[in-house]
């Protein structure tokens, strides 16, 4: 089965920096679509950001616009979230998300086939 392992996440004070990763297998890497989502407790998981399978396109909720960037490495089968000027706001469990289906970035949980568990990130005020 297809297997998504995020790292990365941490305490972390108002405008500091965070690098998520998330190392995959199965299905060769560069044929999925890779997003983040996120969920803060007592909330409903959300879309973070999402990039296309050769890394050309990529999407990005309002909330991160400006301050997250995503990227991917298909030679080490990985997705990075690159997270800057963090809020508060931002804390929540971070989770990695597979779509091995889908011609175009999806931004709905349910357009994505595979999860990882998720690594926390905590931001301090």
């Amino acid at each position: 089965q297809v297997q998504l392992v995020e790292s990365g996440g941490g305490l972390v004070q108002t405008g500091g920096s965070l690098r998520l990763s998330c190392a995959t297998s199965g299905r060769p890497f560069s044929s999925y679509t890779m997003g983040w989502f996120r969920q803060a407790p007592g909330k409903e998981r959300e879309f973070v950001a999402a990039i296309s399978r050769n890394g050309a396109t990529t999407y990005y909720a309002d909330s991160a616009k400006g301050r997250f960037t995503i990227s991917r490495d298909n030679a080490k089968n990985t997705v990075y979230l690159q997270m800057n000027s963090l809020k508060p706001e931002d804390t929540a469990v971070y989770y990695c998300a597979a779509d091995r289906g889908s011609l175009r970035i999806g931004v709905r949980q349910r357009d994505y086939d595979y999860w990882g568990r998720g690594t926390q990130v905590t931001v301090s005020s």
